[in-house]
């Protein structure tokens, strides 16, 4: 899967922009705060309807102006596909085809693309939201089973929570509703579990491997789900939907107390183990980001696995946050396999040495022109 071109219109600070691309490696070079990171925020967003800097859709709209639009070719096995999306006061309209798309998680996974930010070098320190939001964001592109489950499922949950909310404040003590929305809460949320705990047991299966080679095989790396539902690693569906529904049943009390949903995939984490160790609490910060570089080569691989494409691969400024040895394993992993938009204020000598033949692109005050 590549993306051939990029058209942004009232984007952030481009007014009008056209670029074409090509297969390999494409370098967007320029100091801080010209427009590098932009250029990637619009090809994430082309690919997922959203931002990954902010939940605001109007930041990403030109000053004085009312809507912003971002479209694409997309070249996959199948064939050129134009997609367009476009941000206004009215919400988001998405083109798939020229086609509109009513609704946004079927437009999903019609770009494939995984972004590996100096953030996500702290995703295995970070908070366990930023994990379950990598979980959620990176399996809804390969499926749009997980993709509907996950958007019912925090539907429900609102729901839930705003009644339990009502029972707490004694505004009505009818425990009728509760008990539906608890079965609509189990059937998706026991749906969610299975999927998350299959999508990381795939996901540990194809950085072991990885990891080892970029520790110098000095160690291994285990991933663990840790849910607040207890259910078995090889639990089927039923298993976990059993288990939900008891898990809640014994909670029942004390979330009416709390008015909050206690038990669930919102509450659950990823758990990284360098020999048997938390990495996050025990490792230091070089086996952490050994552990963050695995994760994301392993997403390479797992998606071309589960789609048949391999994705849009984006490097935002990552390079200079890695040492000479992980630059080295990431440039090497990614060579002539995965289109890759990489920004950057300089190519580093080991940059230089082992991408072949970039395009270059230099970015300077919201303007950009191919380097020769």
């Amino acid at each position: 899967m590549e993306l051939k071109s990029l058209s942004l219109e009232h984007f952030r600070n481009y007014d009008e922009l056209n670029l074409d691309f090509q297969s390999g490696v494409n370098v967007f070079l320029g100091q801080n705060a010209q427009g590098k990171t932009n250029l990637l925020e619009s090809i994430y967003a082309l690919a997922l309807t959203r931002s990954h800097r902010t939940a605001n859709d109007k930041e990403l709209i030109e000053w004085q102006q009312s809507s912003a639009r971002i479209a694409g070719r997309v070249q996959n096995r199948f064939g050129t596909i134009p997609l367009s999306l476009e941000f206004s006061k009215r919400g988001k309209h998405a083109r798939v085809n020229h086609l509109d798309q009513s609704r946004l998680s079927e437009y999903i996974g019609q770009l494939n693309v995984i972004l590996f930010a100096p953030e996500d070098l702290n995703l295995v320190k970070g908070a366990p939201s930023t994990r379950r939001r990598f979980i959620d964001m990176e399996f809804g592109q390969m499926n749009i089973s997980y993709l509907h489950n996950t958007s019912r499922y925090r539907q429900i949950l609102k729901d839930r929570n705003a009644y339990l909310k009502e029972l707490q404040a004694k505004r009505t003590d009818d425990k009728v509703l509760l008990e539906v929305l608890t079965e609509q809460l189990v059937e998706f949320g026991a749906k969610v579990l299975y999927a998350r705990q299959n999508f990381v047991q795939q996901l540990e299966k194809a950085a072991q491997p990885l990891h080892a080679e970029i520790s110098d095989q000095s160690e291994s790396l285990q991933l663990r789900y840790r849910s607040t539902v207890d259910f078995a690693p090889d639990a089927s569906l039923a298993e976990i939907l059993t288990a939900y529904a008891n898990a809640l049943q014994r909670q029942e009390q004390r979330e009416i107390m709390q008015g909050t949903s206690l038990v669930g995939p919102h509450r659950d984490d990823l758990q990284f183990l360098v020999n048997d160790k938390d990495v996050a609490v025990y490792g230091s910060q070089g086996q952490q980001r050994t552990a963050a570089l695995a994760l994301k080569l392993a997403e390479i691989d797992l998606m071309h696995e589960e789609t048949g494409e391999y994705p849009v691969l984006l490097l935002d400024d990552v390079l200079s946050e890695l040492d000479a040895n992980r630059q080295t394993h990431l440039l090497l992993a990614i060579q002539d396999k995965v289109q890759t938009f990489l920004t950057a204020p300089s190519l580093s000598e080991v940059a230089r040495q082992l991408i072949m033949e970039p395009k270059v692109f230099q970015v300077k005050a919201g303007t950009v022109s191919v380097e020769s």
